[in-house]
């Protein structure tokens, strides 16, 4: 299982790279071929380790919350 993690880790990574602006966490889910349950706990460890910055925000057209994800560049 960490090893899945690992690699869904690595999809979501290369996602936001080409995603300069970042993306909501829905886009992620729908754009990356991997169960929600991965995707949420690859991007926890992303968030721990200081690689994503992961904002609460609310989109007015799409009603509830989510959450934008924006990969952390190294200076």
């Amino acid at each position: 299982m960490i090893t899945k993690i690992g690699f869904v880790a690595g999809d979501i990574w290369q996602y936001l790279d080409k995603k300069p602006e970042g993306a909501l966490l829905r886009e992620l889910c729908r754009d990356i071929d991997d169960p929600r349950d991965y995707l949420l706990m690859s991007l926890g460890w992303l968030a721990r380790e200081g690689h994503v910055i992961v904002q609460e925000t609310k989109v007015p057209a799409r009603g509830p919350r989510d959450y934008k994800v924006i990969l952390r560049k190294k200076k």
